[in-house]
């Protein structure tokens, strides 16, 4: 009997502002990515992603002509996603998780018609994908938020906003009916918690109270999902939509209670995003928060309502590393997504301080399952390294393979156990633009891409190692791990 279920989604996971390139191109808008600077990080860590983003600092970007803004670029998928295509199709994928840019389809957000062209580019690209057998799983917002509503409105803060999306949402639904079965609302919905911009469109210059800000703008896109998800279900009754969190596992320091409390409180952190969007309305322990930082929920009537008849239907997360919850502050720190945390001693680390643990991934499996008992689906997983190519072409990434091959050991133990999982779309199954820190050089793929962190180089795709090894773990259904 295999590990793995007959109908389990193999496949890998890209975004569109880190994949696609072609900036402003036919007809293509501005987006909050399209304003991230690279810069030389030896640290490793860009502790800008997190800094506030002004008005001011917007309009120089747009007129920039001297710094590099890699996700303008990508790795121009937007000519070459029939060649990418082509390699995940002899990988085997069962399905490829991409987003669409909301500026693609909507240059400013709110237009009165769809840009035709955008429409036409996703239209070929599915088309793509189904030629192979290949099932598109489809995130509607994925960190390229349209610049215009940040500016005209200060993006999520306004209630407008939730109108703009489900409308945008309702474009791509009436055209990619019988294309897409697979959809998900926001990409790690609870990174809003943590800076405003990246998800959200907030500048800081447009309000008084950043941290209400936030949460304010957390409160539209629980709307917006819920509104999204109820109109998914009315137009397209046979297809599936979730909601997608950046999974962050805290383990208690120690066996001190006050610890072990510290760990309840980052799940606490973590999972509301969660807990609204598949339970259908707000915890009770958010509530003292609420207080605690004098913020206020605005809510229009039906609110409450809409919550609840907007639940997904699935769970997906991402997951890359493990953290350490402890109630002293002090103590060597390491790297994560967005956010660091005191170094596990038990723990090996990658490239950039990420530390590795596949057990991690279990034990997360076991925790969101027990608290939902809906499917999950682990739409983010795997290694950033630093590959070299050598003399005859070749990327011998054996470290990859092992991360992976750990971290799949641990899925298939955990659906032994009884966890309803989904599939499997490791992060960036082609090299391209880092989401926090802009650079090229921090590599995930199964596929190598000939470019720098500036943008020069062939673009030429090459296939690592990882690439041969994934495609025999999907020939196999997850039984050939070695």
């Amino acid at each position: 009997m295999s590990k793995f279920p007959k109908n389990f989604l193999w496949g890998g996971a890209v975004a569109a502002n880190q994949w696609e390139g072609a900036f402003l191109e036919d007809g293509k808008g501005w987006s909050t990515a399209d304003t991230a600077l690279f810069e030389e990080n030896p640290d490793k860590v860009n502790i800008s992603l997190l800094q506030p983003m002004t008005t001011e600092k917007v309009e120089f970007a747009m007129k920039d002509t001297e710094g590099i803004y890699p996700k303008r670029f990508g790795i121009d998928a937007y000519h070459h996603y029939k060649e990418d295509i082509a390699l995940f199709a002899e990988m085997g994928f069962k399905t490829f998780r991409l987003s669409i840019s909301w500026p693609r389809i909507f240059p400013n957000g709110d237009d009165r018609e769809p840009n035709e062209a955008g429409l036409a580019f996703y239209d070929s690209l599915f088309d793509e994908c189904l030629k192979y057998g290949i099932e598109p799983l489809v995130t509607i917002s994925h960190y390229e938020f349209p610049l215009a509503l940040s500016l005209k409105q200060n993006g999520w803060e306004s209630r407008e906003t939730v109108d703009a999306f489900v409308r945008y949402a309702k474009v791509l639904f009436k055209r990619y009916q019988g294309k897409v079965k697979y959809w998900l609302t926001f990409n790690e919905i609870n990174i809003i918690g943590m800076t405003g911009y990246l998800s959200g469109g907030l500048l800081a210059d447009k309000t008084d109270n950043m941290l209400q800000a936030q949460y304010q703008a957390a409160h539209h896109q629980f709307i917006a999902s819920a509104l999204t998800v109820k109109a998914c279900h009315e137009m397209l009754p046979d297809a599936q939509i979730g909601c997608m969190l950046a999974r962050q596992e805290a383990y208690p320091e120690t066996s001190n209670p006050l610890d072990v409390m510290e760990s309840v409180e980052a799940d606490h952190t973590n999972l509301f995003y969660s807990d609204v969007q598949i339970r259908g309305y707000y915890p009770r322990y958010m509530e003292k928060f609420f207080r605690d930082h004098q913020i206020e929920i605005k809510k229009e009537a039906g609110d409450d309502e809409i919550l609840r008849q907007g639940v997904v239907d699935f769970m997906s997360f991402s997951y890359y590393m493990s953290s350490i919850a402890s109630h002293e502050k002090s103590g060597e720190e390491t790297a994560g997504n967005l956010l660091g945390s005191k170094k596990n001693p038990y723990l090996a680390a990658s490239d950039w301080g990420w530390q590795i643990d596949p057990v991690g991934l279990r034990i997360t499996l076991h925790k969101l399952y027990d608290r939902y008992q809906i499917p999950l689906f682990i739409v983010e997983n795997g290694l950033g390294a630093k590959d070299v190519v050598t003399e005859d072409g070749k990327i011998h990434d054996d470290y990859r393979i092992d991360y992976l091959r750990d971290h799949i050991n641990e899925m298939a133990k955990a659906i032994d156990e009884g966890v309803e999982l989904m599939g499997y779309t490791p992060w960036g199954c082609i090299d391209l633009i880092s989401a926090s820190t802009s650079e090229m050089a921090k590599r995930y793929g199964f596929i190598y891409v000939d470019q720098d962190d500036k943008g020069n180089g062939s673009l030429d795709r090459l296939r690592k190692d990882s690439f041969y090894w994934y495609k025999e773990v999907i020939a196999t259904s997850g039984e050939n791990l070695a």
